[in-house]
């Protein structure tokens, strides 16, 4: 294990229930739990999948704030707390760790993006101001950059920086950054076609959209992997993929949100600019959930 591992397994990326007039509290109270229910490992709220981006401000605290009450400890609570701007970012990270969550996923800085100085600038200064472990978490193509691997090894000694969600898709660079920080920093998938593979290159687990549908298989595959049935954990991951596909037809969370309301937990409601999945994208994910036997 690293300096504080946050957790091992899979963390489920989860989405905030949505209606025309705000955060359906009851609907995410639900989730929460039936999530632990099924076996997950550990929960990032308000993230990507769970539209931080167009969140109010006191949406983003209350349903951070919420999400720890609900779990009551018996699963990390990992908030999205990350911004363009630095400031915002400090401001709810510190928010998040006076409200109990139990470490911090800090996405790269987007449309203003940043120089690789700017980069460890922003995550010290992040990093100085909190009292919990910070995930940095690396989606360039959402974010328009990316940290290289000499960055996180900038990074890995700051004693509040534990973790690298990866999803920039590049094996090889995942590899190089294995080899530099060590045990620094724990390394978590951040796409879910390449849990396995990351997982056999030392990481620690994946932090999910697949979960949100499957969690118990999702983090059985991680299981499966950590007890040494690798080529088990491999099946597992090839069959799922189908199923990762459909729910990356199109930009994240829309599909996942689609999925979510057929299996009864949530309306279909996304804020602009996302809209609901188009019927022929909808269809395909429609006729895989059916043969996993979801709906």
């Amino acid at each position: 294990m690293s300096k504080n591992t946050v957790f091992r397994g899979a963390a489920t990326a989860l989405i905030t229930p949505l209606t025309p007039s705000g955060v359906d509290y009851e609907a995410l109270g639900r989730l929460v739990d039936w999530q632990i229910e099924q076996g997950i490992d550990a929960l990032v709220i308000a993230g990507t999948t769970g539209e931080g981006s167009t969140l109010t401000y006191d949406e983003h605290q209350e349903v951070i704030r919420y999400a720890v009450e609900r779990a009551a400890g018996r699963v990390p609570i990992i908030a999205g707390s990350g911004s363009n701007d630095t400031n915002r970012a400090v401001t709810l990270s510190r928010f998040s760790c006076d409200a109990g969550a139990d470490a911090l996923l800090v996405v790269t800085p987007y449309y203003n993006k940043a120089t690789q100085k700017g980069l460890i600038a922003m995550y010290t200064a992040i990093a100085d101001a909190v009292d919990k472990p910070i995930i940095l978490y690396n989606v360039p193509s959402r974010t328009g950059v990316n940290i290289e691997p000499a960055t996180y090894l900038a990074l890995a000694d700051h004693p509040n920086i534990v973790g690298i969600k990866e999803a920039n898709g590049n094996i090889s660079k995942i590899v190089e950054t294995a080899m530099l920080v060590g045990d620094k920093l724990d390394i978590y998938s951040g796409n879910d076609d390449q849990v396995v593979p990351i997982l056999s290159m030392g990481g620690k687990g994946v932090i999910s959209v697949l979960s949100n549908v499957m969690p118990a298989q999702t983090a059985q595959m991680c299981r499966r992997f950590f007890e040494g049935d690798v080529a088990g954990a491999a099946r597992e991951q090839t069959r799922l993929l189908p199923l990762i596909n459909a729910l990356f037809s199109e930009v994240n969370p829309i599909p996942v949100k689609a999925a979510m309301a057929a299996m009864g937990w949530c309306e279909n409601y996304l804020r602009l600019p996302l809209t609901p999945m188009e019927d022929a994208h909808w269809q395909k994910l429609k006729g895989i959930m059916e043969g996993h036997g979801l709906i």
